[in-house]
């Protein structure tokens, strides 16, 4: 069991924010806490592995943190042959995934690499997920590393790409973000736990529009896109390469 985050009721740890051994000791805490619907999008993300998880393929969690995405579609993925694999470029998060697999009861291979995922391969993927990553990516590469998955999916593969968002209407922006605080504080954070959480992650999570996740998805060559779950400013979406 994660320890309770109160890592903003001090103060700050870092000027920016950072996937270190402090947050992973809270992480499961923080993040459910922190995005709506998390554990809906977890569940289901482990349900569409049981529709399009492929015999003799890959499942690729990219940013996999602790795991949570991986260890759903584990316990969901009925094809033969399938296995896991799971990236993450923070050495703390890795080594919790790691302890996570080995307290897992399922029996779907799965390897947890740490690896930066822009040079990263992807290759016979039939799913990749994408689970609040690309946010943390540079603007400038996301491209690049779309294309990349796109071009390591088999046919018929499937990304999903959960994010946080923002709205190209500035009042509608910022009631959501409003909104987002209130949920937070519903949940326990302080009002300058927001704040400075807000003021660490200000460089380093760099949000878009949902326009231009399916520009760019769509650009890459998936034949199909869509939102399938959105709660305020954090939406995760699908996307298919065509069969």
């Amino acid at each position: 069991m994660s320890e309770k985050d109160t890592l903003y009721l001090e103060g700050l740890p870092h000027a920016d924010f950072v996937f270190d051994d402090q947050v992973v000791a809270v992480f499961p805490d923080m993040i459910s806490r922190s995005v709506p619907g998390y554990s809906t999008i977890i569940a289901m993300i482990g349900s569409l592995s049981a529709e399009y998880a492929l015999p003799n393929t890959f499942c690729y969690d990219l940013g996999c943190s602790l795991g949570a995405a991986s260890l759903s579609m584990r316990h969901q993925i009925k094809a033969e042959n399938c296995s896991i694999i799971a990236l993450d470029n923070s050495e703390a998060m890795v080594q919790g995934c790691r302890e996570a697999v080995a307290k897992d009861s399922a029996d779907i291979p799965m390897e947890v690499r740490c690896e930066n995922i822009l040079e990263s391969h992807v290759t016979n993927a039939s799913m990749v997920v994408m689970n609040f990553t690309l946010q943390f990516v540079q603007p400038q590469k996301r491209d690049a590393l779309i294309s990349k998955i796109y071009e390591g999916l088999v046919p018929g593969g499937m990304l999903i790409l959960s994010e946080k968002i923002r709205f190209e209407d500035s009042a509608l922006n910022e009631l959501f973000i409003g909104m987002h605080h209130r949920f937070k504080e519903a949940q326990g954070y302080s009002k300058l736990e927001i704040s400075r959480k807000r003021s660490a992650l200000e460089n380093v999570l760099v949000p878009e529009t949902l326009s231009q996740h399916r520009e760019r998805i769509l650009g890459a060559g998936f034949s199909a896109y869509d939102i399938w779950f959105q709660c305020f400013n954090f939406a995760s979406m699908v996307a298919v390469k065509e069969s």
